[in-house]
């Protein structure tokens, strides 16, 4: 009898109670929802953007920021197979950071997310390259090859890129390389690269 009592009485105190443990919540939200004595932190600063041409087929450009320099080109196919493909932006674009020492940075975005450990096929005019991919990302696997594959863009007068998409569709881009040439020449002279 005596612990029916007891427990009776501890219900009945955590009944009383549980209006009051509902409200610390609400207590507590208007003191944490006024702004915070210390300063808030400054916006940072967005990077300064720099178009080196006025091509509008591969468009140049210089970017500034604290964190160093970049220049690039970027230019998007011509065709896109298979047509009816629904498809993010495709772009393939080349990138100097003189900061990190990082030049002819190949990359190719294809608007999908690959195939995991696919691989993506370039072929400009009768030059064949291999670059790896991750997530919507192609890229060459050492700078010798992104030097190799950013002259060829420059001498030729079309790049095939073939790749799998994660769903197994094979897809093909096609790009023009008029205007390539005078792209890289302009990152390579707004980032202090000598050829």
């Amino acid at each position: 009898m005596e612990l029916r009592s007891f427990l009776a009485l501890v219900a009945t105190l955590i009944i009383a109670a549980s209006p009051i443990l509902a409200q610390a919540p609400q207590q507590a939200a208007p003191s944490a929802a006024k702004p915070a004595a210390t300063p808030a932190k400054p916006t940072p600063e967005p990077p300064k953007i720099d178009r080196l041409n006025d091509s509008q087929v591969w468009p140049a450009f210089a970017e500034t920021a604290k964190t160093g320099k970049a220049c690039y080109f970027v230019g998007h196919p011509q065709k896109s197979e298979p047509t009816a493909l629904k498809r993010g932006e495709i772009h393939l674009s080349v990138t100097h950071r003189p900061s990190e020492k990082s030049w002819n940075v190949v990359n190719f975005t294809a608007g999908y997310a690959y195939k995991e450990g696919t691989e993506v096929e370039v072929t400009i005019d009768q030059h064949k390259f291999t670059l790896f991919t991750s997530k919507e990302g192609a890229w060459a696997r050492d700078p010798a090859t992104d030097k190799a594959i950013a002259e060829a863009l420059a001498k030729g007068k079309q790049a095939v890129v073939k790749g799998t998409s994660a769903r197994g569709t094979n897809t093909t881009d096609t790009f023009t390389l008029a205007g390539v040439a005078q792209s890289l020449g302009e990152i390579d002279k707004a980032c202090g690269l000598k050829r």
